[in-house]
């Protein structure tokens, strides 16, 4: 394959790559703003629509690991080829959390929420412009925003700490609301470790630039909420 036919195909894959993104990005935001307006159909129609995400992401490593076994590629395009591989993964399981929050929707059901949304969404929106920016970077091979958006992730992390401090104080004041405080709290889980599966995208960037695999300093609980 000449070198301009391998450039034009890895530029269609790191397309695709923002698609994928794009998608991930309004599943995860209109996840929050179904369950803000109690929109139950919306939430089935999130959830029916993950399976485009999981379609594209499956399409879009066929296509990379073709190019990997039949071009020969170069250290640098195999980092490239390697990073679309492992960012693809991860906007994979941040649309299972969209998909998850818009399940938690349904569990609710009819009950009206305990209080108006306020901070999920900001966690939301955070989590969304962050995702954005980590693949902006992956698009321009830029290490230094790469760098630079994990440390906000402590943003995330005040808000998350917020609605549970919020939430515990309805459940000791009223033990009946345990099970949508619960809820609730799964969907704020959901949304710190959607910003946690950026920062490994940002990893990936570094790694791909550099050829070195750094972790950065964001706390990992380990759990992975409800995809």
């Amino acid at each position: 394959m000449p070198r301009e036919t391998f450039d034009r195909k890895l530029q269609i894959l790191q397309d695709e790559v923002l698609i994928l993104g794009s998608m991930v990005e309004n599943a995860l935001t209109g996840a929050v703003e179904t369950l803000k307006q109690r929109d139950m159909e919306g939430s089935r129609r999130l959830i029916a629509e993950d399976r485009a995400i999981n379609k594209k992401r499956f399409a879009i490593e066929a296509d990379a690991l073709v190019l990997i076994a039949t071009q020969q590629p170069m250290a640098s395009d195999l980092r490239i080829l390697a990073a679309i591989l492992d960012i693809a993964s991860e906007l994979e399981r941040i649309g299972d959390y969209a998909k998850g929050i818009a399940k938690v929707n349904l569990m609710i059901g009819e009950q009206p929420l305990l209080k108006p949304l306020i901070d999920v969404p900001r966690m939301a929106e955070k989590a969304r412009d962050m995702l954005h920016r980590a693949l902006d970077a992956f698009i321009r091979q830029d290490i230094e925003l790469a760098r630079a958006i994990p440390l906000e992730d402590d943003e995330v992390d005040g808000l998350y700490n917020q609605v549970y401090r919020e939430l515990m104080t309805y459940v000791i004041s009223d033990p009946r609301t345990i099970d949508q405080a619960n809820h609730l709290l799964w969907v704020a889980h959901n949304l710190e470790r959607a910003a946690d599966r950026v920062t490994n995208i940002c990893e990936r960037v570094v790694f791909t630039v550099t050829g070195k695999m750094i972790e950065m300093d964001v706390e990992n609980s380990g759990l992975e909420g409800i995809g």
